[in-house]
């Protein structure tokens, strides 16, 4: 009996399926999704149509996706790995060429009725194709120069267009995120070092390129990072968004202001409290016990999806889940440095929490594919 066989014999089907989803993980990510529609709320001084109503109708979007996702055969996905990839790619050839302008940066598609982001939703395919190239490849060459450089050129091509829009933290959080499925999938650790060591002389060439006709990042990006490292130089300008998040973080106290009473947020003191530092508006009313109950709630899912893979003993499996819980690590990380100040403003959403439908539909869609590698793993 093949693999694949024996894959199709001890794998549910039809309602019983419903028995096998990870329904303490559905929980709490609805449970996470609901503290933001309080914020939501609470930002917009008790009105619910300006962005709680429309963030709950993506998620009800999102979580019927969620569960057609999880219903379909993992195998299915890993054969669709690639087309997926491909996809990705050419939506964000799409954005370079034809991208709704916004912000300063091209980075979305107008669809009407919303606006896609495809590099959203290339952190979703970029995990499932290293998953499936590794799931393919021999252990014994997974460290292989020759067959190191093809998940790396997966990885960087479409960090390079995302650069372009410019979006750096996404950027960012396509390389770890791809280095994560790599490091999982068992690449020597001698390739992280090499890498760790270009990083350094990267950044050195980042920092001394300012000014200069080859200067490597945009003007802004110079600003955040001196932001990042004094704030107080420039406190009504480029330092006033980590200013006025680290007030709020510091004024809410053990227990915060009260549901509705950050003063921060309501008198508009606070920047993007809708997006990206929503968790200073949290911080602010319900103080360190809110922070750190979420913190919880986000703790959680990571242990769900730590478990689920050690369990499952399907190799593409264990990779995407743990692909997937990777890059929801790093929007959480990256999310909660930049809003106290611990690193530069990325613009990076807090997971389930800011306002934005691409990123809410994505990570969805992503548990979606969690979903369906529990629920189908051989057993």
């Amino acid at each position: 009996m093949s693999f694949m066989e024996y894959r199709l014999k001890l794998a549910p089907s039809g309602i019983a399926k419903v028995f096998y989803i990870h329904w303490a993980l559905i929980l709490v990510l609805i449970a996470i999704a609901a503290i933001g529609w309080l914020m939501l709320y609470s930002i917009a001084g008790g009105d619910i149509d300006t962005w709680a109503l429309p963030q709950i109708k993506r998620f009800g979007m999102g979580l019927g996706l969620m569960f057609f996702v999880a219903f379909i055969p993992i195998w299915f996905w890993r054969s669709m790995s690639g087309v997926s990839y491909l996809v990705a790619m050419l939506l964000l050839l799409v954005v370079h060429f034809f991208g709704t302008v916004g912000m300063g940066a091209q980075r979305w598609i107008d669809l009407g009725f919303m606006r896609l982001q495809p590099s959203e939703l290339m952190k979703v395919t970029l995990v499932m194709v290293l998953a499936a190239y590794y799931d393919w490849l021999d252990d014994k060459k997974v460290s292989r120069p020759l067959w190191v450089i093809i998940p790396v050129v997966l990885i960087l091509v479409p960090t390079y267009l995302v650069l372009k829009q410019p979006n750096l933290g996404t950027a960012m959080m396509l390389v770890l995120g791809g280095a994560g499925v790599m490091f999982a999938a068992g690449v020597s650790l001698w390739y992280f070092g090499v890498v760790g060591l270009l990083g350094g002389g990267g950044i050195a060439a980042v920092i001394t390129s300012e000014g200069t006709p080859w200067q490597l990042l945009h003007d802004y990006q110079y600003k955040r990072i001196h932001t990042f490292l004094d704030p107080s130089a420039d406190p009504l300008g480029t330092g006033y968004n980590i200013i006025q998040a680290k007030i709020a973080l510091g004024s809410g106290g053990w227990a915060g202001k009260g549901f509705m009473q950050g003063t921060q947020s309501r008198l508009n003191f606070l920047p993007e409290k809708h997006t990206d530092f929503i968790f200073t508006t949290l911080g602010e009313e319900f103080g360190f016990i809110g922070a750190i109950s979420l913190l919880a709630l986000y703790t959680l899912v990571l242990v769900f999806c730590i478990i689920a893979a050690i369990q499952n003993r399907d190799r593409f499996s264990q990779l995407l889940i743990i692909g997937v819980a990777m890059n929801f690590f790093l929007y959480l990380a990256v999310n909660l440095a930049m809003v106290m100040g611990m690193a530069p403003v990325v613009g990076v959403p807090l997971p389930l929490l800011s306002y934005g439908g691409s990123a809410t539909l994505v990570i969805l869609l992503a548990f979606g594919l969690v979903q369906s590698a529990i629920v189908h793993r051989p057993r």
